[in-house]
């Protein structure tokens, strides 16, 4: 017996090994194994391991083109929401100072700002999540394995640490959570070699310059706002149309506040080559798509901000037959975040047709295990989730755009009520208020449920998260009129909207 056994190793090797020993045995190692250690697999991980079951996450780090590599916790933690809220944060406080000198405030000039300061207290309290995160995972009783994993079945894991050293762990239930990494336009030559993505910007020790950001996502508006508001010399190259899958007026709302406020924007541009010149600039050549012209300019930095793909390539999906979207390479869920192979799930961005936010993925996370370990049949409701773009002058917004209520219900079945105001913060210091605006988008019935939330002004993140509930609970537009305000806030301008675009009158509210 011990002679067969031993034959079966050689034949088999270490994987082999494992497969057999788990078919003799008839029960994997593992109750849960998640793939992936960003926000959703997390919650997943944790709340599985509450029930009880053993669980267990695999979170790898495949270092930027450029070599930038960061700790657990996933896009979110390391190179999104956190580090991207907290550089807006220092922007805010650059255009604050100014304001303060309205307020009696002596403020010496000029006035720097040092990236090099600022990068290292981020990138620090990014690294306290780090170490939280697997002291959490460690509390919970949730095995981590800093380890790339792929499929050798559909219940087996193969993982190889950054030294080649292989793991073998099976598991009864797997999900998938990898998210998503920045696309590069392999297309455009010196692309690869000379940019970098988001994935590297908040991982820089020295200030990026002037800087260059090639997209029109929220990722690329964000980015290109705190760096100019710190005071770099920022364009953004646009091939379309700003913040694609938003609502398009206040899209443009957002871009002409940031012309304003000092961005450059390069717009129906499209870049076709990257060369780095002997002082080190990157020179840059672009073509007009409008005018076939082609232009060329020098930076110090190029940030690609062209989409994000999703992180699969390394799982070997094709090997256990998890469908993807051919297009887009992300993995197709049904309602209850089932791929099409009975106990592999999937959350997050790396799954079809969801919001790529890290609440909903934390959400999703937490309700797949509940519904997998507990007696919930509770499913993720994707509807009417609020968001928040941190632009310069931010954009916040729940339910549905203007464009997209017009396309589901008809242009005379619905109303917009709608309003220009100005934040009383800024009528002391003097600031442009032009493009603070909200706008209501409603049923055109007697009821006149609310559709649509859409809010442009400071601490847009904030209101918007108030108003979310009554618009997930049916809020109408009657309720909200029986709603007080608040007084002196932006937010209460909301429960005072009276003025329809239907009517043509003037929008702009004028006095308390």
């Amino acid at each position: 017996m011990a002679a067969l056994w031993r034959r079966r190793r050689r034949l088999l090797g270490a994987a082999g090994l494992c497969r057999t020993a788990r078919a003799l045995s008839g029960k994997p190692e593992y109750d849960l194994l998640v793939i992936g250690g960003g926000s959703g697999g997390l919650a997943c991980a944790k709340e599985a391991a509450q029930f009880g079951r053993k669980v267990a996450v695999l979170d790898y780090v495949e270092p930027s083109p450029q070599g930038t590599k960061w700790g657990l916790g996933g896009t979110c933690v390391n190179v999104g929401c956190i580090p991207k809220k907290l550089m807006h944060q220092a922007a805010l406080l650059g255009s604050a100072l100014k304001d303060a000198q309205h307020y009696g405030w002596n403020i010496a000039h000029p006035v720097h700002h040092n990236w090099s300061e600022m990068a290292q207290a981020v990138q620090n309290y990014v690294k306290s999540l780090n170490w939280g995160h697997r002291i959490q995972l460690q509390d919970k009783k949730v095995k981590y394995f800093n380890v790339k994993g792929s499929f050798s079945d559909p219940h087996t894991i193969r993982g190889l640490t950054k030294g080649g050293k292989e793991t073998i762990l099976t598991a009864e239930k797997i999900v998938i959570a990898t998210g998503g990494r920045p696309k590069y336009p392999i297309h455009v030559a010196g692309a690869l070699e000379y940019g970098i993505t988001s994935d590297d910007l908040f991982w820089l020790k020295e200030s990026p310059g002037k800087t260059l950001v090639v997209g029109a996502s929220y990722i690329s508006l964000e980015c290109a706002g705190f760096l100019t508001g710190i005071g770099l010399d920022t364009t953004v190259m646009m091939r379309s149309i700003p913040l694609r899958g938003f609502d398009q007026q206040m899209a443009s709302l957002v871009t002409e506040y940031m012309e304003s406020y000092g961005t450059k924007f390069l717009k129906k541009c499209i870049p076709t080559k990257v060369e780095k010149l002997e002082s080190n600039r990157l020179q840059v050549t672009w073509k007009n798509t409008d005018s076939g012209t082609e232009e060329t300019d020098s930076f110090d930095t190029v940030m690609w901000a062209v989409g994000r793909a999703p992180d699969t390539k390394a799982l070997n999906l094709e090997t256990v037959g998890v469908k993807t979207n051919s297009e887009t390479g992300k993995i197709i869920v049904d309602a209850s975040e089932a791929t099409s192979v009975p106990h592999i799930y999937a959350v997050g961005d790396i799954t079809e047709g969801r919001p790529e936010l890290t609440p909903t993925a934390i959400a999703a996370g937490k309700l797949l295990a509940q519904r997998l370990f507990g007696q919930s049949s509770e499913l993720m409701d994707y509807d009417n989730v609020p968001t928040t773009v941190f632009t310069p002058l931010e954009y916040g917004c729940v339910g549905l755009s203007e464009e997209k209520a017009v396309q589901c219900y008809g242009s005379d079945n619905i109303e917009v009520y709608h309003a220009y105001y100005k934040p009383l913060e800024f009528t002391v210091a003097e600031r442009d208020a032009t493009q603070c605006y909200m706008k209501m988008v409603c049923l055109r019935e007697r009821e006149q449920r609310i559709l649509g939330l859409h809010f442009i002004g400071p601490n847009a993140g904030e209101v918007i998260q108030g108003f979310a509930l009554g618009i997930k609970c049916g809020a109408t537009y009657p309720q909200l009129m029986k709603t007080i305000g608040i007084h002196p806030t932006c937010a209460e301008e909301i429960t005072k909207l009276h003025i329809t675009k239907r009517s043509g009158l003037d929008a702009t509210v004028t006095g308390c």
